[in-house]
């Protein structure tokens, strides 16, 4: 009997309906009430560290959920994280970063509606959850959810209403959950020799910025005054706009400039960005050799730069970690 621990955040999975709509207000203990068949493979117990709507969850939040489990890492074999679904890809991707070669589960899940629902899907995926954070070949983050296990770093939310809500986004499955039997489609933990690494410090001075058609630059030239970093979602396989004012080069130039770090990346979900193909990415990577985050996730691309600043304002060492894969989250790693 494997010995796990629960941690409680909130989400729709421990939402009750009042006045205003949904709000999480069960308990992690009131949770694990409602899956009493996971007591046949593990022994679970239960700590409420956050009651909040994920919309909510900030980096600060990210910090609290590695630290927990960081001070319960040696009693425990492994974690489930029952969390709303809104921002779960994000918290996945950034405990990735936080909680490093960790040869126990840390698996985090939730429900697109309440665990006190008659027509819910929270139940079985708490059940499946723990059941796969029990398995003695699971490891590292990851998310499970209808079924699926999904690394931590390329979990995204793709449907809003459905309960096959999350995808995993240019990497297969790691495995799938069907009648309490989990069948692996990557069993590599034997290859995971290294100690566990937890990092205590992200840097939330990311920004994003989402390319539409006839932008302008200003928005760049404000970020640049107020965040460390930005990550521009550009149009297919990713470039800027090459526009006579030549307004995008001077702003890239300025943020070059000054010491900050500027990621390319796609608004096209799967498949990846290649900024070489047209003449409207290779000239300006080639000129300011910008980072592209070709086939990570945008979530796994915030949360890596957040953790990176955290360590580090070196360009030389950013560019390393950008490209150093951790937890699958970046095949394609041409520097």
């Amino acid at each position: 009997m494997k010995k796990i621990l629960m941690l409680g955040t909130g989400g729709t999975i421990a939402c009750k309906r009042g006045d205003s709509g949904l709000k999480p207000l069960l308990t992690s203990n009131e949770l694990l009430s409602y899956v009493p068949d996971a007591k046949k493979f593990c022994k679970a117990d239960s700590l409420q560290i956050l009651n909040i709507d994920s919309t909510n969850m900030q980096p600060k939040h990210w910090l609290i959920i590695a630290k927990a489990i960081e001070d319960h890492y040696g009693e425990y074999d492994g974690f489930v994280i029952c969390h709303g679904t809104d921002t779960m890809a994000y918290t996945a991707a950034a405990l990735s970063y936080l909680i490093q070669n960790s040869r126990k589960p840390i698996v985090i899940t939730g429900a697109q509606k309440p665990i006190d629902m008659e027509n819910t899907d929270a139940r079985i995926n708490l059940f499946d959850s723990l059941r796969f954070a029990s398995d003695d070949r699971s490891h590292g983050v990851t998310i499970v959810f209808d079924g699926k296990a999904i690394a931590g770093t390329r979990g995204k939310k793709v449907r809003t209403k459905s309960y096959n809500a999350f995808s995993s986004i240019n990497f297969p499955y790691i495995a799938t959950i069907q009648d309490g039997y989990v069948i692996f489609y990557l069993d590599d933990k034997k290859s995971y020799s290294k100690e566990p690494q937890f990092f205590h410090d992200l840097n939330p001075h990311v920004a994003l910025m989402k390319l539409i058609p006839s932008m302008g630059a200003e928005t760049l030239d404000y970020m640049a005054e107020h965040y460390d970093a930005v990550i521009i979602e550009s149009f297919g396989v990713g470039g800027l706009p090459s526009y006579d004012s030549g307004d995008f080069y001077k702003a890239i130039e300025k943020w070059i400039s000054l010491g900050k770090t500027v990621v390319m990346t796609t608004q096209v979900t799967n498949e990846g960005s290649n900024m070489s193909v047209y003449e409207v990415g290779h000239t300006i990577k080639k000129e300011f050799g910008l980072l592209e985050a070709y086939d990570m996730t945008l979530e796994a691309t915030v949360t890596k730069l957040m953790w990176i600043l955290g360590q580090t304002k070196d360009p030389k060492k950013i560019r390393k970690l950008f490209y150093h894969t951790i937890n699958r989250d970046i095949l394609w790693s041409v520097s």
